[in-house]
């Protein structure tokens, strides 16, 4: 497939100048005078692999349009141009994320040389998707940030071996669905792939689990059994909480995986076995090394590729994307019309610290996919349901606890602790009349952010005006 160029410049002479060169390359070369121009048809035509791109433009400038881009159009690679470029326009281009920056009066070999190798990074990264799709990465790990695909691309690179691979990261961020992903892209990937979480057993248990154990080997092994690594033969052992595991077990791991031979617990022969294994852990082992609790070897031997998953806090920018994914599975899954989160409800979500990580969220949006009716998750749907926010409170609260909670606007008559105005005065109709307002506004909008919109408040004064009217958000 040929690779497809859009050509950004207001300069007629230079456009066509640069549409011909291409052209002769046998690139699908798309000329546009402007960034208006640009933009419609990045957003209308198939998808373009490339962008040279002129600075000086009229209406928004180049690195404006960069600025978007990156975000908008993540996958498209773009190479700055400049008749007046500077180190500093070079350099800002740059962190911004363009590939190159060519100076005018352009260089024909210099054109097709960046081009060229632009071309074929993009051509590589349209085979590693490709890869991740066909194999399932791409519908198990989501995400587009920066963080998650240096992790995928890791992934890409380490799966077809057979290193064994050390996944850390914090609990609840998908350290599974790494090594699955690790699995399904590897040679072994239609033979066993078999977990088994360390810190879930007890400690007598978990070498039996491991190895095996033969009959009468200790009371209730009232049969042979074969250990995990015999199951996982020719395919992936994944074990989990790796850190949790005791001396004893460490020693006997590192003997398997330094011969591949595992003896049964009670027994005397020894089974060839080939296991790839992936091992995860919460824990920074590093420091269990030093406290004496985990042996240095084991770990040398675990982190042949280490490979960290990203904190959900540290890849916010995606969090999007998991709520939209999870919102259509959960949805999926009850036989129900998958659910919408509001703008505002979604920057709740945003503002959480998710100390649990993905797991968090989706079991947070299970719950709201339950107790929601309706086909719209609204921000006050999330409010009562997220940790640490809280919904309208059926009393009005402290002077004091008010004050900590929402800056203080300086309209006392806002006051929720403020005592009613007597029936019939001035100040009763007003109040009167400003509840429905607010009624209104909130049945109009669907979320106290967009009522807040209509009403021409700042949110945190409407939130005051809605806990001194006790009404709920």
């Amino acid at each position: 497939m040929s690779t497809r160029i859009l050509v950004v410049d207001d300069e007629p002479r230079i456009l066509e100048s640069l549409v011909r060169l291409l052209e002769k390359e046998s690139f699908d070369v798309v000329p546009a005078r402007d960034g208006a121009a640009a933009e419609v048809l990045l957003a209308r035509e198939a998808p373009f692999d490339l962008a040279l791109l002129d600075v000086a433009l009229p209406g928004d400038d180049g690195l404006t349009l960069l600025r978007r881009w990156t975000s908008s159009h993540p996958d498209l690679t773009v190479i700055m141009m400049s008749g007046h470029g500077t180190i500093e326009i070079a350099v800002e281009a740059l962190r911004l994320g363009a590939y190159d920056f060519l100076e005018k009066p352009l260089s024909s070999d210099k054109v097709l040389v960046t081009v060229r190798n632009a071309a074929r990074q993009a051509r590589l990264a349209r085979e590693n998707e490709a890869l991740r799709e066909t194999a399932g990465l791409g519908k198990t790990i989501i995400g587009r940030s920066a963080a998650i695909r240096a992790l995928t691309d890791a992934i890409a690179l380490a799966a077809p071996t057979s290193a064994t691979v050390l996944v850390t990261g914090e609990s609840g961020t998908g350290k599974e669905l790494v090594a699955r992903a690790l699995h399904d892209l590897s040679p072994r990937r239609d033979e066993a792939f078999v977990a088994l979480n360390c810190a879930a057993l007890p400690e007598e248990l978990v070498e039996s689990e491991l190895f095996g154990h033969e009959k009468g080997a200790f009371t209730g092994a009232v049969a042979a059994r074969r250990g995990k690594f015999e199951e996982a033969h020719r395919g992936t052992l994944f074990l989990d909480e790796i850190g949790d595991m005791s001396a004893r077990t460490q020693a006997k791991l590192l003997r398997v995986l330094q011969d591949g031979l595992v003896t049964r617990v009670g027994g005397a022969a020894a089974t060839k076995v080939d296991v790839r294994v992936v091992a995860a852990t919460n824990r920074g082992l590093p420091a269990a090394i030093a406290a004496g609790t985990f042996r240095e070897d084991l770990y040398y031997r675990l982190a042949v590729v280490p490979l960290a998953v990203p904190a959900l806090r540290e890849r916010s920018e995606d969090l999007a994307m998991l709520a939209d994914h999870f919102l259509g599975t959960i949805g999926k899954s009850m036989g129900r019309k998958p659910r919408r989160l509001e703008r505002g409800a979604l920057a709740l979500l945003a503002g959480h610290a998710w100390p649990g990580n993905v797991r968090e969220l989706r079991n947070l949006l299970e719950r709201l996919v339950i107790l929601t009716p309706g086909e719209t998750i609204t921000e006050a749907d999330v409010a009562r349901q997220l940790p640490g926010v809280a919904a309208a409170p059926a009393v009005a609260p402290a002077r004091v606890a008010e004050s900590a909670a929402v800056p203080d606007g300086g309209d006392d008559d806002d006051d929720p602790a403020e005592e009613s105005a007597p029936a019939g005065s001035l100040k009763a109709q007003l109040d009167a009349a400003e509840r429905v307002a607010l009624e209104a506004a909130l049945r109009q909008a669907g979320s106290v952010a967009r009522a807040a919109e209509l009403l021409g408040l700042e949110r945190s004064h409407l939130y005051k005006k809605l806990r001194k009217h006790r009404l709920p958000y």
